[in-house]
């Protein structure tokens, strides 16, 4: 098989492990983040780490961006774009929302670069192991598949345009909205001076439980919330999920009233903690 080079811009909490996958595939890294430190780790595993994001392009058959939000991505993309070699892919698998997502699509057409929307499910865990699902749409061709199936566990294609980025925001809906659940289930558990363990006991086992549920509820009655996906950001997410439901002529309330708690946790100082501390914007005033 051709060695083939990926250009990762982003490598925090999400582009380091998924980095490291690709190097692990046999598959050329050049790597590049604001801070310099979180990238140079990636040296010691083979990548190239460099100090512009334009550098990165250099060579690379794909350009991957897993940036903080749509702002950022297209920051930075602008200075990469024009360095891109001729006929490069970008993969945009950064959680932008629906607007953003359109917006970068279009920079891509507007400079006849291959695009493909591409956000995955799944937290530094499933990274670190492989096992993300890549929600991918747009542009398809071996290349990209070889990146998927480095850092996936499977891949959906799900359109030609950015339906990817409308389903992860669907999916975000969810898992936002069930983790702030768990959360208040604990809380309310406390407030009515329950062992809060007796509530996932109870729904243990039945259609009621996921294996979500156990794993993030256990780690909030031990405030034990080191970050797999942080508070912050999660209420950046859930404030994408408003947005475009509104725009789309839907109501989405649940989602609207998740990202006042999650919001409301990040006040509380809780923001770099796992996206469980929701938990703490339900719980009993002291």
């Amino acid at each position: 098989m051709d060695k083939m080079t990926v250009a990762v811009l982003g490598t925090g909490t999400m582009g380091e492990p998924i980095a490291r996958n690709l190097l692990r595939a046999g598959i050329g890294v050049r790597a590049w983040n604001r801070t310099r430190a979180k990238a140079e780790p990636l040296i010691e595993h083979g990548a190239v780490v460099c100090d512009e994001p334009g550098e990165t392009a250099a060579g690379a058959d794909v350009v991957l961006t897993m940036l903080y939000d749509g702002d950022t991505v297209e920051q930075v993309i602008g200075g990469v774009l024009p360095a891109m070699e001729e006929n490069a892919v970008w993969a945009q698998m950064s959680t932008v929302g629906a607007p953003a997502a359109d917006r970068l699509a279009a920079l891509a057409e507007a400079r006849d670069v291959p695009f493909v929307d591409c956000p995955v499910l799944g937290t530094r865990k499933p990274a670190e192991d492989g096992a993300l699902v890549v929600l991918a749409s747009g542009h398809r061709d071996e290349r990209v598949e070889r990146v998927f199936a480095a850092i996936g566990s499977r891949t959906m294609w799900v359109g030609e345009g950015t339906e990817a980025s409308r389903l992860k925001l669907v999916a975000n809906s969810w898992v936002l909205a069930l983790t702030a659940a768990i959360g208040e289930a604990v809380a309310l558990s406390q407030a009515f001076g329950i062992d809060p363990r007796l509530f996932l006991e109870a729904i243990k086992g039945g259609l009621m439980d996921t294996p979500y549920a156990q794993l993030k509820g256990d780690a909030i009655i031990k405030g034990e919330l080191p970050p797999s996906f942080r508070t912050a950001a999660a209420a950046k997410d859930a404030g994408l999920v408003a947005e475009a439901g509104r725009a789309a002529g839907a109501n989405p309330r649940v989602a609207e009233a998740v990202r006042e708690q999650l919001l409301r946790a990040v006040e509380l100082g809780h923001g770099e903690e796992d996206m469980a501390a929701v938990y703490y914007a339900a719980r009993p005033t002291e």
